[in-house]
């Protein structure tokens, strides 16, 4: 069948272990507790491509970081959703990835410079700059959506707090399908400190990067390993394999 549909998309490396695995109207990943969850991104020959949709996916009627676009994602594949966060002026985590309005919704100006309450009246435009019905939603409301249906990567924008995120996470019980992004060793450290039970998407393109956060106490084992937007050398997947480290490679550096 062919789709019409642009998706923006990584591709993943997956172990298939202890995971339940539905299509009803849509493809659905869930586990049954977080054990299980980290063991699906360790490494094996068994392992198999997935799918990330960068941003969940936006198309034609369905904006960027949207649970609406999320759900038409996942009616045509299993997917892990890419997801960025903002913050409000009153401190609330939004969805949102651009440092202002004007892209993404019928408003303009800084997103800090407005409460929940006022941007929650706005709409989100789709990447053609159509204007939707849909509105802006809480990481709050975000993570209760993908329960049982989505793995989650969320991507931290500038000045929003790590602890803000990972409290989030936890009050949510979000644990078992949810990856933190992270940019640098430093980062990965934090959010190791501040969870140690969490995954963390680390930029590790070799041994060099991965020994480095392991000094800084990140376990091995709580990476999943970000290569780089442009397929890495073979020597990085045989470290990374030989590790049993989850690893994966953005295929679209367009966005």
């Amino acid at each position: 069948m062919k789709l019409n549909i642009k998706i923006c998309l990584s591709f993943i490396v997956v172990l298939c272990c202890n995971f339940t695995f539905s299509q009803t109207t849509s493809y659905h990943i869930s586990f049954p507790n977080t054990k299980q969850f980290h063991k699906f991104f360790s490494y094996s020959q068994q392992s198999y491509p997935l799918v990330s949709a960068h941003r969940g996916g936006p198309t034609r009627g369905f904006p960027e970081n949207c649970t609406a676009t999320f759900a038409n994602t996942i009616k045509y594949i299993p997917a892990i959703i890419e997801t960025d966060i903002a913050m409000s002026k009153d401190s609330v985590l939004v969805m949102m990835h651009d440092n202002t309005l004007n892209r993404t919704t019928t408003g303009t100006g800084k997103i800090g410079d407005y409460t929940y309450n006022e941007l929650k009246q706005l709409f989100l435009r789709d990447n053609e700059g159509t204007v939707t019905e849909f509105k802006i939603e809480t990481l709050d409301q975000v993570l209760q959506w993908g329960k049982n249906k989505v793995i989650y990567t969320l991507d931290i924008k500038r000045g929003v707090p790590m602890k803000m995120i990972v409290d989030a996470v936890r009050k949510n019980k979000a644990e078992r399908n949810t990856i933190i992004i992270t940019y640098n060793a430093n980062q990965a450290a934090e959010v190791s400190k501040l969870a140690p039970n969490l995954l963390i998407s680390v930029s590790a393109r070799g041994k060099e990067d991965v020994e480095r956060m392991e000094t800084l106490g990140v376990k091995a084992e709580r990476m999943v390993a970000f290569v780089g937007t442009a397929e890495p050398k073979k020597e990085t997947y045989d470290y990374l394999s030989s590790r049993k480290n989850f690893f994966y490679f953005r295929n679209d550096g367009k966005y």
